[in-house]
């Protein structure tokens, strides 16, 4: 299988990277500048891509499978402070992306796309969605150490959702645990649908190492075809 990953130095689209790179597929890493990329492994090929340019990203798709978009603003792998600036200073890049993503997508109907998002479009009761609430999202927010103000970046990922359940696109919609973060592949978790996965204690969490177990997962055998999906311990 042929898997390309946006945002492939990120915190998870380098760890899908990783673990499809394990399973045999071959992967095109896409990231902002290819040419600072050091690269010894077999089956990788590095591009730059500019999420935004709908064309751009088309004339990559041809041969692929998958798609995998863990776009973010700036780099939050290595500066997570100008990511959360970014995402403040404009909360509609997320829905902007989706668009250009579907849009290339016209001219390669059979490519799937998995977009990683957010956990706030996450319902906290039938038809209310995390990202609904203040009170809920300041909550979270101040448990995860982030600003309130990233309040807005959480509605931003829900509307880049919204617009791809207007697509008749082979999109899915990954939302990982609302508390993600580099730790240890188990390979062992749950998989939920438009409600969180919790743990024992309550507690919405996954790695980022089985995150990327859940993504390659879904590239090899789609269980959510125009669904969300979420995971959890």
């Amino acid at each position: 299988m042929h898997i390309g990953v946006i945002g492939a130095t990120g915190t998870i689209g380098s760890r899908v990277v990783s673990e499809a790179l394990g399973r045999g597929h071959t992967v095109t890493a896409f990231t902002r500048d290819a040419s600072r990329v050091t690269e010894d492994r077999q089956n990788i090929t590095w591009r730059n891509v500019d999420v935004f340019d709908a064309a751009g990203v088309a004339d990559a798709l041809p041969g692929m499978d998958v798609l995998i978009s863990g776009y973010q603003p700036g780099n939050a792998a290595q500066d997570m402070a100008d990511t959360l600036r970014r995402s403040i200073a404009d909360p509609t890049v997320y829905a902007t992306a989706a668009r250009a993503l579907l849009k290339a997508l016209e001219s390669h109907p059979r490519t799937r796309l998995i977009v990683i998002g957010g956990a706030g479009s996450l319902e906290i009761a039938p038809g209310v969605a995390h990202a609904d609430s203040d009170e809920v999202v300041h909550a979270s927010l101040d448990g995860l150490g982030l600003p309130r103000e990233y309040a807005v970046a959480v509605r931003g990922h829900r509307e880049a959702l919204n617009v791809l359940r207007l697509s008749e696109r082979l999109w899915t919609y990954f939302s990982p645990a609302e508390d993600i973060a580099p730790g240890e592949r188990t390979g062992r978790f749950r998989v939920g649908g438009d409600q969180p996965v919790l743990d024992a204690e309550g507690r919405s969490r996954i790695s980022a190492e089985d995150a990327a177990v859940a993504l390659v997962d879904e590239a090899e055998l789609p269980r959510f075809v125009q669904r969300r999906f979420t995971v959890g311990y």
